[in-house]
């Protein structure tokens, strides 16, 4: 990582084998990599989520027996992961969209306190 890169926040959730395949792992890990180079990402990988907030987006990892998904939000000093889960439905679950904006509501409390704002 170099000094450029933003660091990754984690608010809940992780990457780990099991349950993520291992190839499943390594191009989340892969993806998340690019955020923190500044790099944006689209569809098929990508999308935003703006029912959750302004610069809120889901990864999309398809996996052997799920299809991973990292809600993520690109902030200037950090990409603050906000929820990591196996989606099992076409429609994102209500209570996913409403936990991700309390966890991000609340480290916008935290960090804004934290810079004197």
């Amino acid at each position: 990582m170099s000094l450029d890169d933003k660091p990754l926040v984690w608010l809940h959730g992780e990457v780990e084998s099991p349950p993520f395949s291992a190839e499943a792992r390594i191009e989340a890990g892969y993806l998340l990599r690019m955020l923190q180079k500044g790099e944006s990402l689209s569809l098929p990988q990508s999308r935003p989520m703006p029912n959750v907030g302004r610069r809120v987006h889901e990864l999309r990892i398809i996996d052997r027996e799920s299809t991973w998904r990292i809600i993520y939000r690109v902030d200037p000093d950090a990409i603050v992961i906000a929820e990591v889960f196996a989606k099992r439905t076409r429609e994102m679950p209500q209570r996913i969209v409403e936990v991700c904006k309390q966890r991000l509501a609340h480290y916008d409390r935290i960090v804004g306190g934290m810079q004197g704002g």
